[in-house]
């Protein structure tokens, strides 16, 4: 699946230069989630943190196939960063866009890790796919705080992830 998501992206090349993206970070989300997307990450991450960043109903371009749109906006950003709620495991374009992250991590990325996960709300180790257990095991995810001060740290470490 990933490599005819892959064949329908036009020109596509792996990317090796960290200069090439055009944005800092695709973020993936259900729309359930879609108010804090809209409203905080974009808040936070791109009017105050100066990222730029592909939010899937904004900057989807219309009338292209979603599996375009997604693979593309992977592929076109530094960083894919989940938003994790247990909606995120039952939504089939979350898993996919999850997935195609992963893989591109793997095929196009020499194994650099691409991947933030943020967890809005606690989930048991086994509510989740284990392929999003061995990124646990990487550090590679940050849980939404319950106080002032823990959003400070949460939003810098976010930026922090997706600047680096």
């Amino acid at each position: 699946m990933f490599y005819l998501a892959k064949s329908k992206h036009y020109g596509y090349k792996a990317s090796t230069d960290d200069g090439e993206y055009t944005y800092d970070a695709f973020i993936s989300y259900c729309d359930d989630d879609k108010v804090f997307v809209l409203k905080d990450c974009i808040a936070n991450l791109e009017t105050e943190g100066n990222a730029k960043l592909c939010v899937h109903q904004r900057d989807f371009l219309p009338g292209q196939e979603i599996t375009v749109n997604i693979t593309n906006a992977i592929h076109d950003s530094r960083k894919t960063v989940c938003i994790i709620t247990r909606k995120f495991f039952e939504s089939h374009y979350c898993m996919f866009e999850f997935n195609m992250a992963r893989m591109e991590n793997i095929y196009s990325r020499d194994g650099r890790n691409i991947i933030f996960l943020v967890f809005l709300e606690q989930i048991q180790p086994r509510e989740m796919p284990l392929m999003m257990l061995e990124l646990i095991e990487k550090q590679s995810y940050i849980e939404y705080p319950n106080d002032e001060e823990g959003n400070i740290v949460f939003w810098g470490k976010i930026k922090e992830a997706i600047h680096s």
